[in-house]
C-alpha cells in the first residue's frame, strides 16, 4: 500500500455524563479522526485518544496534531508499505508521542484489512466472537449517587465495575459498595494519586476482595510499585507506566504488578499492543483493554484488540450509547448483557457516519 492523502478532522463531542477522576472532570471530549487514503482509493480510519490537557500522559490534542502534521504524516505519504507492522519501525526514530503514532497506524491497519479482506480482529489474531465488557465509574458527589451508578451498571450486565479513587475518597468508597454488593467484580483506579507513604493506608483495601488496584503510584513509576505490591495482597495493575513491551518486561522482572492494562494509544498502536499481548500470553499474565473515552473509531479498534485470547478480564469498552447521544460510526457499538459482538466484516467493521462526523467537526486539514 502507498498513502496518497491524509485528512485530519478535529472534533468536539459532548458526553452523556460528567466523568470525574483524581485529575478533574470532563463533560466533552476533543479528539482527532484520521482519514487515510491509499493509492487504490481504499480509505481507513484511526482516532487519536489524547486529551486536551497533559494530565494523563504528556500528549494533548494539539501536540498530537503537531506531530502528525510535521513528522508522522510526511514520513508515510508516498511510502510503500507491505504490512502495518512496518509503521512502528518507521516511527522508531521519533521518541514517545505514542497516541499520535497510534492514530495514523490504526488507519493503516484499517486499509490493510480491507485490502486483504480480513476483519481487524482476524488480522490481529483474535479468536473471540464476543468480548466481556466492564465499566468505569468516576468519583461521585454522594454515597447515594455512587450506589445508584453501581446498581445501574450491574442492571445493565457489566462484568466488572471500576471505580475511581483518590486520597480522601478511597477506603470509604470501596466500603460503601461492598456493604451493598459483596460479590460484584470490583476494582479501584487511583490514577497515580498515592506514594509509598500511603502503604499502610492502601493495605486497608485488602479487606475488600478487589480484582486489582490500578496505577496507585506515580504515572512514570515501575520500581516503587514493586515495593507496594510486596506489601499488598490486592493485585496491582499498571496503566500509565506501560508504554511498550520493554516496560512490561521490566515490570514483570521487578514484580511491580500482577496485571497489565493495555491501551492502544498509550503503547503506540496495535502492533505494539499485540506484542504485549503475545508476551503476556506466554507468561500467563492477565491483561485487559483500557479505555480513553473513545468515540466509535477508537472503540472499534479496542473491540478488535480485545478479541485476542489473553484479554481475560473485561475492559473499559462499553457501547456507544453509554458515552454519546450520537456516535460517529454506524452501526454504533452495542453492548448487550455485558458483551459486545466482534465484527467480522473487512476493516474495523463499522462505517463512518458522515453526518455525525460533520456535526462534531470544528476544523479539518488535508495532506497530500
Amino acid at each position: 500500500m502507498k498513502l496518497q492523502q491524509v485528512k485530519i478532522y478535529h472534533l468536539k463531542m459532548p458526553m452523556n455524563f460528567t466523568f470525574t477522576t483524581s485529575f478533574g472532570s470532563m463533560d466533552e471530549k476533543e479528539l482527532l479522526v484520521i482519514e487515510a487514503t491509499d493509492e487504490d482509493g481504499t480509505v481507513g480510519y484511526g482516532e487519536c485518544v489524547a486529551f486536551v490537557a497533559p494530565w494523563y500522559t504528556e500528549e494533548t490534542v494539539k501536540t498530537s496534531l503537531h506531530m502528525l502534521e510535521d513528522f508522522l504524516i510526511p514520513m508515510l505519504l508516498g511510502k510503500v508499505l507491505h504490512h502495518p507492522d512496518e509503521v512502528s519501525e518507521l516511527f522508531s526514530s521519533i521518541r514517545m508521542n505514542n497516541m499520535a503514532k497510534a492514530s495514523i497506524e490504526g488507519a493503516i491497519w484499517d486499509i490493510y484489512c480491507q485490502q486483504t479482506k480480513q476483519s481487524l480482529a482476524q488480522a490481529l489474531g483474535g479468536e473471540k466472537t464476543c468480548i466481556d465488557v466492564g465499566i468505569a465509574i468516576g468519583l461521585q458527589p454522594t454515597k447515594e449517587a455512587l450506589l445508584q451508578a453501581v446498581k445501574h451498571a450491574i442492571d445493565q450486565g457489566y462484568g466488572r465495575i471500576k471505580v475511581k479513587i483518590k486520597p480522601g475518597a478511597d477506603i470509604e468508597v470501596i466500603k460503601t459498595i461492598r456493604q451493598v454488593y459483596k460479590d460484584v467484580p470490583l476494582m479501584a483506579d487511583a490514577n497515580a494519586a498515592y506514594t509509598l507513604d500511603d502503604i499502610e493506608h492502601l493495605q486497608q483495601l485488602d479487606a475488600y476482595q478487589l480484582l486489582m488496584i490500578e496505577q496507585p503510584l506515580a504515572y512514570d513509576d515501575i520500581v516503587e510499585h514493586a515495593t507496594l505490591q510486596r506489601a499488598l495482597k490486592t493485585p496491582i495493575c499498571l496503566d500509565e507506566s506501560i508504554h511498550s513491551l520493554a516496560d512490561v518486561k521490566r515490570a514483570v522482572m521487578l514484580g511491580s504488578c500482577q496485571i497489565i492494562n493495555v491501551k492502544i494509544g498509550r503503547v503506540g498502536g496495535l502492533t505494539e499492543a499485540r506484542k504485549i499481548h503475545d508476551y503476556c500470553y506466554e507468561k500467563n499474565i492477565p491483561i485487559w483493554c483500557g479505555g480513553m473515552l473513545e468515540a466509535g473509531i477508537g472503540r472499534a479498534h479496542n473491540v478488535a484488540l480485545t478479541s485476542l485470547p489473553q484479554f481475560t478480564l473485561p475492559g473499559d469498552n462499553s457501547g456507544s450509547a453509554h458515552y454519546w447521544a450520537q456516535d460517529i460510526i454506524t452501526p454504533e457499538v452495542e453492548m448487550k448483557d455485558g458483551k459486545i459482538t466482534v465484527p467480522t466484516t473487512p476493516g474495523i467493521g463499522y462505517h463512518i457516519n458522515k453526518e455525525a462526523l460533520a456535526k462534531y467537526t470544528i476544523s479539518t486539514k488535508t495532506y497530500k
